[in-house]
């Protein structure tokens, strides 16, 4: 496509659009994530509208949609207990945590400089299945135990019955209502996304069925003060050795999450688009990105797979796509602030069921029990071996090799899951492949995924 064309009023009007359509997702999920964070609806819903803003005018992919993500407010999650249960006062609580999403932010720019993004393709495609599903497994022990009160969560408010009906009835909303928007009208159901439809409908039905149930309060609005007296409250006053020793390891945690969260994507939108990204620049727009958000007591996030990927179904061509939908989350958190009030917070615990779903890697799951259930599979005898038929399939010790990611991470660690499995990943290579020790060690294709052809 010709600049003259790029830059014609139709497509800058259907880019337009297409913004207006994701920031609907955008805002909705950026409530929910907020909410998973432990900082709230309002700084979900402002990091999405910051995030995807910055990105798309700075980043090095040119058709996207960053904002926060599921793994990385899952992190965010344990930044924020942490503070409020080492920092007797909130207002320092909220500095701490701040100042873990500027060294965050710092972390990135750093990497971008040294120019680091080239090694995404050195993380094993096993491991990053693990760690997603991994990650989805917290989301779902987590809103588990905020519906019923397990661990050290408060059930929420309205009895326990009445709000798993609304988990359930958002849950089955969100997956029915695409294909019958799809069916009804077309096309057109993309300017009513089934999850946005399904909060909507379900709050309704509750205001009439279920008026005592739990609902999300917006806290973290800029108040009375003007914008720059609400920056300097958000700036971190203690920058002490001691400090920064805390906060360091969580920015460590949470840049590595957001350099796989981002470039992963960007490998899925380069297949898709045809187009190839400046990763040292992605990241440097994702650091910007996290220091803003930070800023303005919001939380960080990452490239995000299902916002990009629904731009480039939509046939989003322009930066511009990025950044109205940046604009459009701003402008209608504003206008819709009351509304959103009137949501019940188990809406959003199905919504993050639904998140959860949607990061989940079902697809080695899938062809490993199908190799059960039709019998081809490998001899015990055989365990470690590979197959030379050329088809599809997930071997006995890649299922190790993720479902091992996925449980360290949920029990103990992100950084121990993904650091240590990627090691045994390659000592395993090394030890198989004796002979030749570099074959399988690196993809010959950055977007290969591990169990294609072989």
């Amino acid at each position: 496509m010709d600049d003259s064309a790029k830059l014609s009023l139709e497509n800058i009007l259907r880019n337009c659009v297409i913004g207006f359509t994701v920031s609907f997702i955008a805002l909705s999920l950026g409530a929910a994530l907020g909410i998973l964070s432990g900082r709230g609806a309002f700084s979900g819903m402002l990091s999405a509208g910051v995030i995807a803003l910055i990105t798309a005018l700075l980043g090095g992919t040119r058709v996207q949609c960053s904002g926060p993500t599921a793994p990385m407010s899952a992190v965010s999650a344990l930044v924020v207990a942490f503070a409020y249960e080492r920092v007797a006062m909130s207002s320092q609580a909220d500095q701490f945590i701040n100042l873990v999403f500027l060294l965050t932010g710092l972390l990135l720019l750093a990497m971008a400089l040294l120019r680091l993004g080239r090694f995404i393709r050195l993380v094993p495609n096993v491991v990053v299945s693990g760690f997603m599903s991994g990650i989805a497994l917290l989301i779902w022990q987590d809103q588990l135990y905020v519906v019923f009160g397990w661990g050290d969560k408060l059930a929420l408010k309205g009895g326990v019955a009445a709000n798993v009906v609304v988990v359930v009835a958002t849950l089955v909303l969100i997956f029915v209502l695409a294909p019958v928007m799809r069916h009804l009208v077309g096309r057109r159901a993309r300017f009513l996304p089934s999850t946005l439809l399904a909060i909507i409908l379900v709050s309704f039905g509750c205001a009439l069925l279920c008026p005592e149930v739990e609902r999300v309060q917006l806290s973290g609005s800029f108040g009375d003060a003007n914008f720059f007296s609400f920056i300097q409250q958000q700036w971190p006053r203690d920058w002490s050795v001691a400090t920064l020793k805390a906060a360091l390891p969580f920015s460590i945690q949470l840049t590595l999450l957001c350099y796989l969260d981002t470039l992963l994507t960007s490998l899925v939108v380069d297949k898709m688009s045809g187009e190839v990204t400046r990763q040292n620049q992605e990241l440097m727009a994702q650091g910007v990105a996290s220091g803003v958000c930070a800023l303005v007591g919001g939380i960080p996030g990452a490239q995000a797979t299902i916002r990009s990927v629904l731009m480039l179904k939509e046939e989003a061509t322009l930066r511009l796509a990025g950044i109205m939908t940046g604009v459009f989350v701003l402008i209608e958190m504003m206008l819709f602030q009351e509304w959103i009030n009137y949501i019940p917070k188990a809406v959003f615990v199905g919504v993050l069921m639904k998140v959860g779903y949607d990061v989940f890697d079902f697809m080695p799951l899938r062809l490993y029990l199908k190799q059960l259930v039709t019998k081809r599979w490998y001899q015990w005898k055989d365990f470690f071996s590979r197959r030379d038929e050329r088809e599809i399939y997930v071997t006995n010790r890649e299922g190790l090799m993720i479902s091992g990611t996925a449980v360290v991470t949920l029990v103990m660690d992100l950084n121990l899951a993904v650091g240590g499995f990627t090691l045994l990943f390659y000592l395993h290579n090394l030890v198989l492949n004796r002979n030749n020790p570099m074959r399988d060690l690196v993809p010959e294709k950055e977007t290969e995924v591990f169990y294609t052809e072989q």
